[in-house]
């Protein structure tokens, strides 16, 4: 092979290499959808219902998130696309975390929220958002959402670009996992009983 003719395979793996990781996702399937083993699709398949209960008159005592991957939602396999909608009663927050699969886009509905994001220069874009705003967190970047309003609820609705987003939370992450306390005291320039005391905030 002629110190061309690599040269020319080089560039072209290295470009194909590049476009491939550009466009990280979810893959693209061969066929319509994906149907699990020993599964006969029909309607039934291609709906989800867990979404219900939040139509019925209820109390937001907690935050929580109630999700549509392809976990809950069969059927979102191969589609590249999920769903969350996430309650706040007053006062609440949806802890510092990010998706490393997909950006989010979320839509208030109900309530007002701040919300925020830190770029990879560490710059924080922040912002406070009424009934009816879209928000994006860019793919990756660590975000929150807050509801400030200690009297109110607020509802959003999270849409995703992948079937399974993934959530990593910070804390959770840091200080309800088996990190070396030695090792967080250190990165987070503190001592040994501090990270303790965070850690026994996140026991089980």
């Amino acid at each position: 092979m002629s110190s061309t003719t690599f040269k020319v395979l080089t560039v072209i793996i290295s470009v194909a290499t590049i476009m491939q990781i550009s466009s990280a996702g979810d893959p693209d399937i061969l066929t319509d959808f994906i149907v699990p083993p020993n599964t006969t699709p029909d309607g039934n398949f291609f709906t989800f219902t867990g979404f219900r209960p939040i139509f019925s008159p209820s109390t937001i005592s907690a935050f929580k998130v109630l999700k549509a991957s392809k976990a809950e939602f069969p059927a979102l396999e191969g589609q590249s696309v999920s769903y969350a909608i996430l309650e706040f009663p007053g006062g609440s927050v949806n802890p510092p975390h990010t998706h490393p699969r997909s950006a989010e886009l979320l839509f208030n509905v109900q309530g007002s929220l701040q919300v925020g994001f830190v770029d990879t220069t560490n710059k924080l874009f922040t912002q406070t958002l009424q009934t009816g705003d879209l928000f994006v967190f860019p793919k990756g970047l660590v975000h929150f959402q807050y509801n400030s309003d200690t009297q109110k609820p607020a509802v959003a609705i999270s849409a995703f670009g992948s079937a399974s987003a993934g959530t990593v939370s910070i804390p959770s992450t840091l200080f309800n996992t088996t990190i070396d306390d030695n090792v967080l005291a250190l990165a987070f320039k503190t001592n040994v009983s501090t990270i303790q005391a965070l850690k026994k905030g996140f026991a089980p």
